[in-house]
């Protein structure tokens, strides 16, 4: 194989600010496996050698689980890979995904009002808008607010599913 790259989301997400117990964990074991990581706010990158990395990802769930993780999204790809699984360019994912609730909620992000704004980031997360990367800076750019309001908004609707 070679090499592969991962990134793994753990929540529940703190929006910015300290990094949660349960990221700076998963974080930890995937460097003392040895893989180069790029820490971030929503998920960590990592990559290096597909057997190491392979090996390593039972640690990091483990790691991030005991920190407090009560979810943890991982995603593997081959580098390099220029486009998506269902063969689009990257980038047209999430902005077909965008399309479809704008076409549904009959406006664009940018011109809801701040309940209509909380629903298309309901819409958007239930179909995985945010399992892509840098989707959060980019919904919130469309939406007209900061990431830290997205991160909210996503919170507020995983608090009441749990209610």
């Amino acid at each position: 194989m070679g090499h592969l790259e991962a990134e793994f989301t753990s929540e529940p997400f703190h929006g910015e600010g300290t990094p949660p117990e349960h990221a700076v964990q998963a974080r930890a074991a995937a460097e003392a496996a040895g893989l180069s990581t790029d820490f971030g706010p929503l998920g960590t990158s990592v990559s290096g050698d597909s057997e190491a990395l392979l090996d390593a990802l039972p640690s990091i769930a483990r790691a991030a689980l005991d920190g407090g993780a009560t979810r943890l999204t991982l995603r593997l790809q081959q580098p390099g890979a220029s486009v998506e699984p269902d063969g689009t360019e990257p980038g047209s994912v999430l902005d077909g995904i965008v399309r479809r609730v704008e076409a549904e909620l009959g406006t664009r992000l940018s011109d809801l009002d701040r309940a209509g704004k909380q629903r298309a980031v309901r819409l958007l997360d239930e179909r995985g808008a945010f399992q892509l990367r840098r989707s959060v800076a980019a919904v919130a750019e469309q939406l007209g607010v900061t990431r830290f309001t997205v991160y909210n908004y996503l919170n507020r609707d995983r608090h009441l599913d749990q209610d």
